[in-house]
């Protein structure tokens, strides 16, 4: 049996949803709502004490860190389609891409993203509520990223991010201006794990990304939203979270 904990299908959460959904593996998507902190209530931080998703409870075995968990269903399910390579250079190569992204790539979208969309979601709420919710977060580091969210990103932190995200975006079209794919000729987690970051980009950092700068990377972007595996997790996730909300809702309604 197969849980996995997680938000909905973008960024470090995208990555093990859209794996499970390559590798046809059946499981269970328990949708946490970050917008309600559910990750930092005493129930899941028993899952995960760091209070992060994704987590993966495999038969009672909890495995965590998105990328580790991608392997993990790899190697748990080594049946095909496989999502990373035979030879030993070729999984080096995948694990290259991945270190990238888990290290670099993640980092600087996710502080725009954190400026741009949780930084309004901590200043709607007021002084106590807000010390209420940070009490709950078992990791200082994240503290510290919501407090900063909640007052705002200084300007000299934003440019560099920005100058970072340019970086990574070059970096990405040069490659797939060479290849079809991240690590090789196929489809593997290295692609995998840098499109759930890069997925969107040509909407919310559209001068960045866009047919005129970044031809091959828009075409990468579509090729995989196009594979069936993707289409489905989308649909699919779409509707668990549309669901999960209104069970919440009807919950707290009766409560």
């Amino acid at each position: 049996m197969l849980t996995l904990y997680a938000f909905g299908p973008g960024a470090n959460s995208m990555k093990p949803l859209l794996t499970l959904y390559e590798k046809g593996v059946a499981f269970e998507h328990r949708f946490l709502n970050p917008a309600n902190f559910e990750h930092h209530e005493p129930w899941f931080k028993a899952i995960n004490p760091r209070g992060q998703v994704p987590a993966l409870d495999h038969d009672g075995r909890i495995v965590t860190e998105s990328t580790v968990i991608c392997e993990y269903v790899e190697e748990s399910f080594p049946d095909p389609p496989n999502l990373m390579p035979a030879d030993p250079f070729g999984r080096a190569q995948v694990r290259v891409w991945t270190k990238w992204v888990d290290e670099y790539f993640c980092w600087c979208v996710s502080t725009i993203g954190w400026e741009r969309m949780i930084g309004p979601m901590a200043r709607a709420l007021s002084d106590e509520e807000f010390e209420d919710k940070v009490k709950g977060i078992p990791v200082p580091e994240q503290q510290v990223k919501w407090r900063n969210a909640r007052k705002g990103f200084a300007r000299e932190v934003l440019d560099e991010e920005m100058r970072k995200i340019r970086v990574s975006v070059a970096k990405l079209e040069a490659r797939l201006a060479e290849s079809e794919w991240l690590a090789g000729d196929s489809y593997t987690l290295a692609d995998i794990c840098n499109f759930a970051i890069a997925n969107g980009m040509q909407h919310g950092f559209a001068e960045v990304v866009n047919a005129d700068n970044t031809p091959h990377l828009l075409a990468w972007i579509e090729r995989i939203n196009e594979r069936p595996a993707c289409k489905r997790m989308f649909a699919e996730s779409r509707s668990e979270m549309r669901s999960a909300d209104l069970a919440k809702a009807k919950a707290e309604a009766e409560a």
